[in-house]
């Protein structure tokens, strides 16, 4: 079986009995950074006998190898678990591709139930929760981020991004110039560590917030931005859409699905990266 594993986002009070059970009894633990998986074990108390469980680096640039290892170790019995640095594995990692691997090879996947930052943050928002789009990193460029925001504008839903205290006041910026400086949002950091803390209100009142702490700010943050206004759908758009949803149902990316509206869509190539946003945002709300 292939066990998906959370770990802590900070605290270790937060590891359940079920997840420290599943560590203790894999022969083989799929980890982004073996030492830090290995710090996490002798943290937790777990014993590593006779080399088990064996440590395995399962990252960006392993996972496509790793994988089909995987796999072959787990048809011959061996119980593999999934785990990520910190938080839910398969949430912005690459861990889906595993047990994409492992479910096409046959193979039972059961998941454990964990802390995601992403789900911590919006629950302590208190902007609207009943449908969101986490959309994780932003691209590094400032053109590029405000493109993803006027995207993700138009969803008319809740929406969650990953940031890093570098580069938090050049997307607060950008976000500022696409939604307003009177969007809500929250931004929370050191989230189930000792320092935990939130800077709520409009986007330009978090701006000065931060601008005041910029030097004090440590570890990943997570972004929360209230909706917004859900734009009005053409028929084209509409039709659009519903070739998104079944190239999507196909498994295709989202440059793969570009490629393929550009050429049977008079959209043009902005459009259509907005639409393959937006149906994948209706999806993940």
């Amino acid at each position: 079986m292939l066990l998906v594993c959370p770990t802590p986002i900070g605290n270790l009070d937060d590891v359940s009995p079920r997840q420290r059970e599943a560590l203790a009894q894999a022969d083989i633990i799929a980890c982004e950074d073996t030492r830090n998986a290995g710090k996490l074990l002798e943290r937790l108390g777990v014993a590593r006998v006779e080399g088990r469980p064996k440590l395995w680096r399962y990252d960006d640039h392993t996972a496509q190898s790793q994988a089909e290892r995987l796999v072959k170790e787990l048809e011959a019995g061996r119980q593999v678990v999934l785990i990520s640095d910190a938080g839910t594995p398969t949430i912005s990692d690459p861990g889906y591709r595993l047990v994409r691997a492992a479910r096409q090879a046959g193979v039972e996947v059961m998941a454990l139930p964990g802390p995601v930052a992403a789900t911590v943050a919006l629950s302590a928002s208190g902007l609207a929760s009943d449908r969101f789009y986490f959309e994780g990193f932003l691209p590094p460029k400032s053109a590029a981020r405000q493109a993803r925001h006027r995207a993700l504008e138009g969803l008319g839903v809740t929406v969650i991004y990953y940031e890093s205290p570098r580069r938090l006041e050049e997307t607060l910026s950008d976000l500022e110039a696409v939604c307003g400086p009177d969007r809500e949002i929250c931004v929370g950091r050191e989230l189930t560590k000792r320092f935990e803390e939130y800077f709520w209100g409009t986007v330009a009142e978090v701006r000065a917030q931060v601008a005041s702490q910029q030097e004090e700010l440590r570890g990943e943050l997570v972004l929360v931005v209230a909706p917004g206004q859900a734009s009005e759908v053409s028929a084209e758009e509409a039709e659009a859409d519903r070739l998104i949803g079944a190239l999507l149902d196909e498994g295709l990316s989202a440059r793969s699905i570009k490629e393929v509206l550009a050429k049977v869509s008079d959209l043009p190539r902005s459009a259509i990266y907005a639409r393959i946003a937006v149906v994948e945002g209706q999806r993940g709300a």
